[in-house]
């Protein structure tokens, strides 16, 4: 799908390598990390940007990945992160390709940052 996601669209940072797998079988079953802690890692708009510095920065070979939170079912809980204070969605299944809404790169600027589009807003 593409054009704009909805406002309460949902993201996670996905390997350039593992989309390809999913785009293969047609499922995206998780980073490494996603595997360890038995869901995948998702942010909203608000927290996309805090969550890529912490978690993934200077990675060069990420895709972002959009999906609506209410196309994903009871598989996904919102839960709190006592680190950063707040809830997060987590997806406990593999995500259907054709449950995203879009794919796009995220390169790195100059400053080592990410740089995300225009549906993500600045911190």
């Amino acid at each position: 799908m593409s054009g704009a996601p909805p406002a309460d669209a949902i993201y996670t940072m996905v390997r350039q390598s593992d989309w390809r797998d999913a785009e293969r079988t047609g499922h995206y079953q998780g980073s490494a990390d996603d595997k360890a802690d038995g869901f995948l890692h998702f942010s909203t708009a608000g927290q996309l940007r805090a969550s890529a510095r912490r978690h993934r920065r200077g990675e060069t070979d990420l895709l972002l990945v959009a999906a609506d939170p209410a196309h994903l079912g009871p598989a996904l809980k919102w839960e709190h992160a006592a680190s950063r204070g707040e809830d997060f969605p987590h997806l406990y299944r593999p995500l259907s390709a054709r449950e995203v809404l879009w794919v796009r790169p995220l390169p790195l600027g100059p400053d080592g940052e990410h740089i995300f589009p225009d549906a993500i807003p600045p911190d």
